[in-house]
C-alpha cells in the first residue's frame, strides 16, 4: 500500500496496536518484515500508520504474534479495512488536525463520556455558545475561520443525532452551567439545549453541583471514546500544548475509575433535569 504524507490518529492507534502485539511477544521488527516478506522499514511504516495494512497481513501477524485475545484482532482487522472518508475529511488543511481526530474518534465510538468543570461539553453546545467560546478564546480570528470552527462542532453533534447514535453520558459541573460564556439569553438558551437533549433516550446529563463535601475530582476532566473492544478504547484530554490522546491501558483503567467516581457523586438524570431547569428560570 502507499506510503501516507500523515496519520490520522485512528491509523497511528493501529499501527501502535499492532507494535504492541509485537513487543509483548518478544519480536523484533525485522522478525515481523521477514514474515511478510518485506524490511524493517516498512514495518516502521506501518507500526507509525504511515503505511496501510491489509487484513490479511493483520491476521498473520497477530497469529506470528501468539495473540489469543480473537476479539481485539477481529477489532484491528476493522480498523485496518476500514476506508471511510467522514465529513471532517473537507476541514482537513482548514483546521487543526485535533478536530478531525476528535471527529473521527466519535463517529467510531460504541459509547461516549464526557466530564467538563468550565465549559459545557461540545456536543451539547448551541452554535450561540459555541461561537462565544471560540470568540473569546482566539479574538483574533478572521471571521471566515471562526465561522469554520463554530460549523465543524455543530456537525460534529451527528453522533448523537443520526439514526443510530452513540450512547452519551455527560458530567457538566455546576459551574460550567453558571458561566456565562454568551449573555443572558445565550446562556438559558443553552440550558434548554442540555434540557432537551437530556430527554432523548441514549443522552444522559448528571449535574455535579457546587454543594459537594470532600470533593476533589476537578482534575479529572476528559472525553472518554469506547472503542469495539476495551483495549481500544481512548481518552481525549486538553492539555497546555494542545490535545492528548491516551491509549494505555494502565491509564484507561485509572481514567474509567474516575468517570464512576465522578458519577457517583453527581445528581441522578432526573434531579439534575430539575437542577438545570431551575437554572434557566433564574435567568
Amino acid at each position: 500500500m502507499a506510503r501516507r504524507k500523515e496519520a490520522t490518529a485512528r491509523q497511528a492507534r493501529l499501527g501502535c496496536e499492532l507494535r504492541k502485539l509485537r513487543e509483548a511477544a518478544g519480536l523484533k521488527g525485522r522478525e515481523a518484515a521477514a514474515l511478510l516478506g518485506t524490511d524493517s522499514a516498512q514495518v516502521s511504516q506501518i507500526e507509525f500508520g504511515t503505511a496501510g495494512v491489509s487484513a490479511e497481513r493483520v491476521r498473520r501477524l497477530a497469529a506470528h504474534y501468539a495473540c489469543p485475545d480473537t476479539e481485539l484482532v477481529d477489532a484491528l482487522v476493522g480498523m485496518a479495512v476500514d476506508r471511510t472518508c467522514g465529513w471532517w475529511e473537507q476541514y482537513r488543511g482548514s483546521l487543526p488536525n485535533s478536530f478531525l481526530d476528535l471527529s473521527e474518534l466519535e463517529h467510531h465510538a460504541s459509547y461516549r463520556w464526557d466530564v467538563d468543570f468550565l465549559h459545557v461539553p461540545g456536543l451539547l453546545q448551541t452554535e450561540e455558545y459555541a461561537r462565544a467560546l471560540f470568540s473569546y478564546v482566539n479574538p483574533d480570528f478572521p471571521e471566515s475561520e471562526l465561522e469554520r470552527r463554530v460549523e465543524h462542532r455543530m456537525r460534529r453533534r451527528v453522533v448523537i443525532e443520526r439514526p443510530d447514535p452513540v450512547p452519551y453520558e455527560a458530567l457538566i459541573h455546576e459551574a460550567a452551567l453558571r458561566i456565562r460564556v454568551g449573555d443572558r439569553a445565550a446562556t438559558r438558551a443553552q440550558l434548554t439545549r442540555i434540557l432537551e437533549l437530556s430527554a432523548v433516550a441514549h443522552v444522559t446529563v448528571r449535574v455535579i453541583p457546587f454543594e459537594l463535601d470532600s470533593f476533589a475530582g476537578a482534575g479529572s476532566a476528559m472525553v472518554y471514546a469506547g472503542g469495539p473492544v476495551p483495549q481500544l478504547d481512548t481518552v481525549v484530554r486538553d492539555g497546555p500544548h494542545g490535545t492528548l490522546l491516551i491509549d494505555a491501558e494502565a491509564q484507561l483503567g485509572r481514567f474509567r475509575t474516575l468517570f464512576r467516581k465522578v458519577e457517583a457523586v453527581s445528581l441522578e438524570p432526573e434531579r439534575s433535569r430539575d437542577f438545570i431547569h431551575k437554572l434557566a428560570k433564574e435567568l
